[in-house]
């Protein structure tokens, strides 16, 4: 059951409009948790507080008319009954930690962590303010961007993380007017609002298109898997992949420096990227080599292409399990290390394996639950 289907219930039963069903529901929901060892979750501190005092006021209130007591009375005690047995057993002992929020939360569902740790989810069709521990108004989300204002005075940093699961892609615009554009599977740390005298500094896992605002007094660094990027005003992508061996920079206007964490900025050992070259740090051997591209063939992503050159098959199927949140299980060990060309735009992954079949002879089986290579 997820946590908006809960409220609505426990709402219908403290105004009394809930159905006899409704109730089985609940009491079924108890059922599960006990079997289960989890715990509900409410990512709305006040709404959870608020709804246990409802429940016990609701009980002890000896005022309410005779008509009304009889009405309500089963419902009442059948209700006190199911949530009795959820505090006996610790089951509404609520806390935002992370184990709670995996219980209630989809894993499909882009999720933002506030600086005080609770967890929201993100609808892509919805509008939503974001606030900050003072209740200050600090962003706003519409659909598939969210963006943050730089109204707020602050003099502490203090960081949201927004997640982006695989099969989706998301916009994200900071304080600054740096608009971050997130590929699946990949998630961003960043401040709510940068500060006076303070470097710009972002943490990115996965994959992100950054489209960074020029601030010669404030440069902006990108930490990502052992990496810093730093620039002042420029447009890159970042692929940093924790199953990746190597994470990839590439440059698409402007300059940027890449050093390991074990370096300094403005050493020797400090690699400078021209447009249209891509730097490549592997962390196995903590070494960053550069390379010529097409820019394009890394970026076509943020418009829900997949274009893939000299790619080895092992590297095509992990893409396509975060663009099409899918697994694949690949049987044809032969094909790991083989690389293929391949370009796709916004078609149904049945459709890319039809291709792939059709142009290279590669045999498949699509199950309930994965796609199996053979």
């Amino acid at each position: 059951m997820q946590e908006q289907e809960f409220k609505k219930l426990l709402d219908k039963y403290l105004n009394g409009s809930i159905s006899d069903h409704e109730l089985q529901i609940l009491e079924k929901f108890k059922e599960e948790l006990k079997s289960s060892n989890k715990e509900p979750y409410f990512s709305d501190e006040a709404h959870k507080n608020a709804l246990k005092e409802s429940l016990w006021a609701s009980i002890n209130n000896q005022t309410l008319t005779s008509k009304r007591k009889k009405s309500l009375v089963w419902k009442i005690s059948t209700a006190a009954a199911i949530f009795i047995g959820l505090l006996a057993t610790g089951y509404l002992y609520l806390q935002n930690t992370r184990a709670n929020t995996d219980f209630m939360i989809p894993k499909n569902a882009i999720t933002l962590q506030l600086e005080s740790g609770e967890v929201k989810i993100i609808n892509e069709d919805g509008q939503v303010e974001i606030f900050d521990n003072k209740g200050n108004v600090v962003g706003q989300q519409e659909g598939k961007s969210l963006k943050y204002a730089n109204t707020v005075s602050k003099n502490e940093l203090a960081f949201n993380t927004l997640n982006v699961p695989n099969g989706k892609t998301f916009q994200l615009q900071l304080s600054d007017g740096t608009i971050a554009h997130l590929n699946a599977g990949s998630s961003i740390k960043y401040p709510v609002q940068f500060i006076e005298g303070v470097n710009r500094q972002i943490f990115v896992t996965g994959e992100a298109y950054l489209d960074v605002a020029k601030d010669p007094e404030h440069p902006f660094i990108v930490n990502t898997n052992g990496l810093n990027v730093r620039v002042l005003g420029t447009q890159f992508n970042v692929s940093a992949y924790p199953e990746d061996e190597t994470t990839e920079v590439v440059l698409v206007e402007g300059s940027v420096s890449l050093y390991t964490e074990t370096e300094e900025y403005g050493t020797d050992n400090n690699v400078y990227l021209k447009p249209g070259f891509k730097g490549s740090f592997d962390r196995t051997k903590n070494n960053i080599d550069t390379s010529e591209v097409i820019t394009s063939l890394y970026t076509s992503w943020i418009n829900g292409k997949l274009v893939f050159r000299n790619m080895t098959f092992k590297n095509i199927m992990k893409k396509l399990e975060r663009h099409y949140d899918v697994t694949i299980i690949n049987n044809n060990t032969d094909l790991t290390h083989e690389e293929f060309n391949a370009n796709f735009g916004k078609e149904p992954i049945e459709n890319v394996l039809k291709e792939l079949k059709a142009n290279y002879g590669i045999e498949y089986e699509i199950q309930s639950d994965s796609i199996i290579i053979e």
